[in-house]
């Protein structure tokens, strides 16, 4: 197609190694129909004004390829409700590649493409309702000015997915600046990979960050960057009210966006204790818990970076309390407060 053929599409996450994914191809819906194209996003990403959306369902649903890309699942663990799980992985989701853009390079991501190696006991899909769901909410974050992923497009289909009534299965385009997660790191570390941290770390250095390239302790600078990021984050979700639901290491981006929308909620009134996830018995994750989950997080982190990182240097990264000082000034602007010079 000339327009996709106008876009500049690779995939730089399978020229690593691949103890790092899976090839993979996805299982097509019989009868896939459109939903919804986000025209907005189009633009941003390069599309051409004139994209017909009916024309990429083929691409999305696996009956045509996109030239460039190169489906992969990503293999991955992580801390679930703290406790370690060594295999997880896109269970239901693969990785096309990236588009070059104006603001650099972003994944597009199918979710909902059918099962890979990492499925376990699941069906790989996904359905209607919750794809919508995070469509809306991917938006909402977005215009809060609230770093996350987005939906590109949604096509869906009459094939049923037995969930705890029957539902419509769906297949939407994520589209985030990367996928990369914590976890990424937690699964090369504890599975007996170390030797494969630091292609991934380099990696993640150049295509996001090619001005640490030549520091010193380029290492240490992504780590802090990182911890910086997630931080600043976290101070925008509270300040708007949000609660993620599923703040697992696995779940949590090293670019320090919001993604992996599940049982997501915002405070209709100020509830502290607010638990969104009814799978959440103990409250680990409720809305007052996530600065504290974050930091749990990046401490999972750095332990799967200890041998790549300065440790003097990290412990010095965890005391900095200026990042909490932004986010307390978030909570100012929602109160329309201004704070004299130097002092909050």
């Amino acid at each position: 197609m000339k327009e996709l053929e106008s876009l500049k599409f690779s995939n730089q996450f399978a020229t690593l190694p691949e103890e790092l994914y899976h090839k993979q191809i996805w299982s097509p819906f019989e009868n896939p129909k459109l939903i919804h194209f986000n025209n907005e996003l189009a633009t941003d990403l390069g599309f051409p004004k004139n994209q017909n959306p009916e024309d990429l369902v083929p691409y999305i649903n696996g009956n045509k390829t996109i030239e460039g890309s190169a489906p992969l699942s990503m293999a991955y663990a992580g801390h679930q409700f703290g406790s370690w799980v060594p295999q997880l992985g896109d269970g239901r989701g693969i990785l096309l590649g990236q588009l070059q853009t104006k603001g650099g390079l972003m994944d597009l991501h199918i979710k909902g493409a059918g099962k890979t190696p990492y499925s376990r006991f699941g069906d790989g899909r996904a359905v209607l309702r919750s794809t919508i769901r995070e469509y809306i909410c991917g938006e909402a974050m977005h215009h809060l000015g609230i770093p996350s992923s987005r939906s590109l497009i949604m096509i869906g289909s009459n094939e049923p997915v037995f969930r705890e009534t029957t539902e419509f299965g769906a297949m939407m385009v994520r589209v985030a600046k990367t996928h990369i997660r914590f976890g990424h790191f937690e699964y090369l570390k504890h599975n007996n990979k170390s030797e494969f941290i630091p292609i991934l770390l380099d990696h993640v250095i150049e295509n996001y960050f090619p001005e640490l390239k030549s520091s010193k302790d380029g290492y240490t600078d992504l780590f802090e960057n990182i911890v910086n990021s997630t931080a600043l984050l976290i101070s925008k979700w509270q300040a708007f009210g949000f609660a993620h639901g599923v703040m697992n290491t696995d779940n949590m981006s090293v670019l320090g966006e919001t993604f992996d929308f599940g049982p997501f909620g915002f405070l209709d009134d100020y509830d502290p204790g607010f638990i969104c996830n009814h799978s959440d018995h103990q409250g680990r994750y409720a809305f007052n818990n996530q600065p504290s989950i974050g930091l749990w997080n990046c401490h999972a982190l750095a332990a799967a970076l200890k041998d790549h990182i300065e440790i003097e240097r990290t412990k010095e990264i965890f005391k900095n309390t200026k990042i909490f000082k932004r986010g307390i000034t978030n909570f100012w602007k929602k109160l329309g407060l201004k704070r004299k010079k130097g002092k909050f």
